[in-house]
């Protein structure tokens, strides 16, 4: 009613100013006049309620990984390819992002990654991606898949399209067939001869998936829909997944440290992923980790030890007096990417605790690798397209440091191993 009357507000002034003029009594001057002055408060009122009324939005900040890949790096499989000058949806536009999804979306209930979902797509790439619904390339790489279902089962809340509600289960079902019997979830599924068979916490494709299904079992409103039955299989895979967690922290020489970005699925060792990705104690990746196991809220014994190792390791692991520099360069062309800037190590007494992504398993010195898998021991070494194109250094176990000891008082109390 308030948006009603304030879209004719200048209907209502314009015959009202119109009436004041030809009224033939003071009175009814009077009386047209106080209804004037109460209609433009009443519309003041309309506006400032309509105004007030926001479109709902769910994040996309999930899916800006795969949108950079879709736009900036080239993928030999993919089955549509951006177009130049193409529009996108807005994020309040949640129905289109949403039926986007469901063309992405495979017949085994995954999602193929490196695709923008607020892509306005033409209708011969809506056509291409319905005829390729049984071209299986589903995985958890890139903040794929798990993601789907999160902003699916957020739609299916706002608009109550079945349509939603259905590839979100979907999704689910997907997540569930893909776990091995130990726990763990590969990089693709179905399995691919490669690396990508291996447990993954790169990427945070296993956390991703974790966080989804704690959400679920800890009953967050978001996932009211889902059915009991597979309520049960979602709790039954979060506590194998917490147990395949718990079972591959690297322990040193009788130390828990922290965790590894892949693992081989039969044995549980920490395995080589990409060329420039060696087996070894990884802190980006296992903050991930840490932080999954410090927000459940009543942890075992297992859980609490394992994050005290962690929190220990990454102070022991930390590296002051240094920050990495970006610097300009000549442009070198290769086959993967097109470098215009380099990277440099320099001293520097004031600059924040960092870490770097690997330390090698047993020394725990810091590790770097060329695309030749040659292991080297500083960032100098390293080929210049892998030292300014791959994330060598992190500050992410600074998040684990500052909320420690909230954590600590509360479920390790006496045994602060930061002190």
């Amino acid at each position: 009613m308030h948006r009603f009357l304030y879209k004719l507000q200048p209907v209502i002034v314009q015959y009202t100013t119109r009436a004041y003029i030809y009224a033939k009594s003071i009175t009814m001057r009077c009386s047209l006049f106080l209804f004037a002055a109460c209609l433009y408060c009443f519309s003041v009122t309309a506006q400032d309620t309509a105004s007030a009324v926001k479109q709902p939005v769910i994040s996309l900040m999930p899916f800006a990984d795969a949108a950079h890949h879709w736009y900036d790096i080239t993928e030999g499989t993919n089955i549509i390819n951006p177009l130049p000058g193409r529009p996108k949806y807005q994020p309040t536009e949640i129905a289109a992002i949403a039926d986007n999804m469901l063309l992405f979306q495979k017949t085994n209930g995954g999602w193929p990654k490196n695709y923008d979902v607020q892509a306005v797509l033409t209708a011969e790439q809506k056509d291409s991606l319905l005829k390729a619904k049984d071209r299986l390339n589903t995985t958890f790489d890139n903040g794929t898949t798990y993601t789907h279902v999160v902003y699916l089962s957020k739609a299916y809340g706002y608009t109550k399209t079945e349509a939603y509600k259905q590839a979100a289960e979907r999704g689910l079902d997907f997540i569930l067939s893909a776990q091995y019997a130990n726990g763990g979830w590969p990089q693709y599924y179905p399995l691919e001869k490669n690396y990508s068979r291996y447990i993954t916490y790169n990427d945070g494709a296993m956390c991703g998936i974790m966080w989804l299904l704690k959400d679920i079992a800890e009953d967050n409103p978001v996932y009211r829909f889902i059915d009991h039955n597979r309520r049960l299989h979602i709790q039954a895979a979060y506590e194998k997944g917490l147990a395949c967690i718990l079972k591959t922290q690297i322990n040193d020489a009788g130390v828990p440290t922290a965790w590894c970005q892949q693992y081989d699925e039969v044995n549980l060792q920490p395995a080589w992923a990409r060329a420039f990705e060696p087996a070894s104690i990884c802190n980006g990746e296992s903050v991930d980790i840490v932080l999954l196991l410090m927000s459940i809220q009543k942890p075992s014994a297992a859980v609490i030890e394992a994050v005290q190792h962690a929190a220990a390791w990454f102070k022991v692991s930390m590296i002051k007096g240094i920050r990495v520099e970006t610097f300009k360069a000549a442009d070198l062309q290769t086959q993967y990417t097109l470098s215009k800037t380099d990277r440099r190590v320099v001293p520097d007494s004031m600059a924040p605790p960092i870490w770097t992504r690997y330390y090698e398993l047993k020394t725990h010195r810091s590790l770097f690798c060329n695309r030749d898998s040659k292991v080297v021991y500083s960032l100098a070494e390293v080929d210049r397209e892998r030292r300014d194109g791959y994330g060598w250094y992190t500050y992410s176990p600074q998040k684990v440091i500052d909320k420690y000891p909230a954590w600590q008082k509360k479920y390790a109390a006496g045994r602060n191993v930061l002190q």
